[in-house]
């Protein structure tokens, strides 16, 4: 970032807006009922979030390559556990329900 890149007022902004826009959208979806894609659209708005407060807040839009190599990289690293995480969260048998749990215990 040079001292020439000033960012608006304007850009922060409508930033801001989609931000509170993706907030809506995943609280929402936490009342729509899809299933498993529920989790899906939940990693797909928080990537979108992130991807904001990244290229903006963070000024990585106008940084040099070498950031944003590095910022690439981190990112590439979330991605990869996110991805791991839900690899395994798929492979597990269901879990028992809880009013089955409390049966099992009372008896």
């Amino acid at each position: 970032m040079t001292g020439q890149d000033v960012v608006s007022l304007k850009t922060y902004l409508l930033v801001w807006a989609a931000l509170l826009f993706l907030l809506l959208v995943s609280v929402g979806s936490a009342y729509v009922s899809l299933g498993p894609f529920n989790v899906v659209i939940n990693f797909l708005i928080a990537v979108g979030k992130a991807l904001l407060v990244l290229s903006f807040f963070m000024h990585l839009k106008y940084a040099g390559p070498l950031t944003k190599v590095f910022a690439a990289a981190g990112f590439f690293w979330l991605l990869l556990l996110f991805g791991l995480m839900m690899s395994d969260y798929s492979a597990r048998s269901q879990s028992i329900s809880f009013e089955k749990m409390i049966h099992l215990y009372q008896e």
